[in-house]
């Protein structure tokens, strides 16, 4: 993958070797507060490239690929799947931070990259200063609430978590089909004018990669088990999120059972706000303008605390 279009001039490349053995693959850039971004799937860190320019202004940038995605390392699933948990995601994220020299920071995830982050604040509390989830509501609330509609519409949470092989080789058989497919349709216009031909290129490049397919369903597979399983435990402990946290969302993302996402998040956070963002799914890549006007004030407001 290493002729994949730059969509970070200016920025460095670093990879970082964790204690578990996993290689982070990561861009780094700008100045002041650091503030860590997490991509979603069915991408890599690309996905901030819209919005890194003007964050950059504000911010120490750290970009990684979560493990099994993009330039990163892609081990094999366990039978537990707990080599994709989000605790272990979280701690990979963890030692990069250290090793770059922030022991406390701010982080942003889209998605995956989302679960990741608020599992980040729940386990490492002192090193999370503020918490922005993109589009998401925790792991454990997606799968109470799962209706009828929910299951249609969310049928890869189902689909991803099925036993190996299975979904590894279905989508090996149509790899840019079931990428665009899945594109199209979490992004508000249902086509792909909201990816750059460069990110798309990056996208491709990684489904085209069994190994990383593989990943994505391991991630899902330790979503369905292990990591449900982290979250019930930490509600039924009482542990919540105390850093400040903005929940970030599309327009889209419709009430259900137990309200909207920030009636969720209310019941993980102490102190939670929300916005919404006109978009689909793809806010960074939909409206990189509106998310960043939604999201610079909350880093102003707290990069004092890093």
């Amino acid at each position: 993958m290493s002729a994949l279009p730059d969509l970070y001039p200016g920025f460095a490349e670093r990879r970082i070797e964790t204690a578990a053995g996993i290689e982070i693959y990561l861009r780094t850039g700008g100045s002041g507060p650091p503030l860590l971004l997490l991509h979603g799937y069915p991408q890599t860190h690309v996905i901030w490239h819209k919005m890194a320019p003007e964050l950059a202004r504000h911010c120490t940038l750290v970009i990684p690929d979560l493990r099994g995605y993009g330039q990163s390392s892609a081990p094999m699933g366990d039978e537990a799947h707990q080599v994709y948990a989000k605790r272990a995601m979280a701690e990979d994220c963890l030692t990069l931070m250290r090793e770059l020299g922030h022991p406390r920071f701010m982080v942003a995830g889209h998605d995956r990259g989302g679960r990741v982050a608020y599992r980040l604040a729940l386990d490492h509390p002192e090193a999370v200063a503020a918490l922005v989830p993109v589009d998401i509501i925790p792991t454990a609330e997606v799968w109470r609430r799962i209706t009828a509609l929910s299951a249609i519409r969310g049928y890869h949470w189902q689909f991803l978590a099925q036993p190996f092989p299975l979904p590894e080789t279905l989508i090996g058989k149509a790899p840019d089909y079931y990428l665009e497919h899945t594109l199209k349709s979490w992004a508000g216009p249902h086509d792909l004018t909201p990816f750059t031909d460069g990110a798309m290129a990056h996208y491709r490049a990684m489904m085209h990669d069994p190994a990383r397919v593989h990943a994505f369903c391991e991630d899902y597979r330790a979503g369905a088990g292990i990591d449900r399983e982290l979250d019930e435990a930490t509600l039924a402990a009482g542990r919540r999120i105390t850093c400040p946290t903005l929940a970030l969302h599309g327009q889209y993302l419709p009430a259900g059972p137990g309200g909207g996402p920030l009636d969720i998040w209310r019941g993980w956070c102490t102190d939670v706000r929300a916005e919404t963002v006109q978009s689909g799914h793809f806010l960074a890549e939909e409206n990189p303008k509106d998310t960043l006007a939604a999201l610079l004030p909350f880093l102003a407001a707290n990069a004092g605390a890093v």
